[in-house]
């Protein structure tokens, strides 16, 4: 059973937003959806099936983290 801190695959803007707190700064043309994937895993309050992820997840979690970028 999830605690309620817990991200899951779910929480795409959850974790963009942390991925922006953590990554300051970036680039997103030079992000890449491996990166996504790779730098969500590492979250220590991440923990979902790493089996549940794929391309449109991901997508998803980029077009946040990208709408707080350059929010208007």
């Amino acid at each position: 059973m999830l605690m309620p801190d817990e991200l899951t695959w779910d929480d795409s803007f959850a974790i963009a937003r942390t991925l922006k707190r953590l990554h300051p700064g970036m680039v997103m043309e030079n992000v890449s959806l491996q990166d996504i994937y790779n730098w969500t895993l590492s979250l220590p309050d991440f923990k979902d099936d790493l089996d549940l992820c794929n391309d449109a997840i991901l997508m998803a979690i980029y077009l946040e983290w990208f709408e707080e970028e350059n929010a208007v």
